[in-house]
């Protein structure tokens, strides 16, 4: 395995980034809260607003009409899951680790905002005049780009022999 990237699959390496990503998350989060007006788009480019809104569910406001305990219940399980997904992989396959580290993170800013609000914070808009993709936020970025390195990895990592 590379040595510049092998400290990806250390334990602590992980603990650090999931904790400054969802330190992130949340602070980005309250500055959204204090300062973003409520479903108001703050354009920053032609195709890139700020638009404050609620989402009562899972990703794309699937699940919306659930209770709030499953949500919660629902991200629980597959923090979790990703977490044992993450100690199984082995050591020589750092951009999954790293990739299940940044879907942790994701998945654990939007479960405090379950906790929380009761709600998950999206405040990020990509659209053009006759079309828009859902309104997400940091932790969905950060779910989004570990999914990513996952697949990088299972797709240039290391191969197993054939035996």
């Amino acid at each position: 395995m590379n040595g510049r990237v092998a400290f990806l699959s250390r334990p602590l390496t992980a603990l650090i980034v999931i904790i400054i990503a969802v330190i992130l998350d949340q602070a980005v989060k309250i500055a959204v809260e204090n300062y973003l007006p409520m479903q108001e788009a703050v354009p920053l480019l032609p195709v890139l607003a700020l638009y404050r809104t609620y989402n009562l569910g899972v990703a794309f406001s699937l699940l919306s009409g659930m209770e709030r305990e499953f949500i919660i219940g629902m991200r629980v399980v597959i923090v979790a899951f990703v977490l044992w997904l993450w100690r199984r992989t082995p050591k020589d396959r750092p951009f999954a680790h790293a990739g299940f580290s940044l879907i942790i993170a994701g998945a654990t800013g939007n479960l405090i905002d379950g906790f929380v609000y009761g709600h998950v914070i999206d405040y990020i808009l990509f659209h053009t005049a006759s079309w828009s993709f859902a309104v997400f936020n940091l932790a969905d970025s950060f779910i989004t780009i570990g999914a990513g390195f996952v697949i990088l990895d299972e797709l240039l990592g290391p191969k197993k022999s054939d035996q």
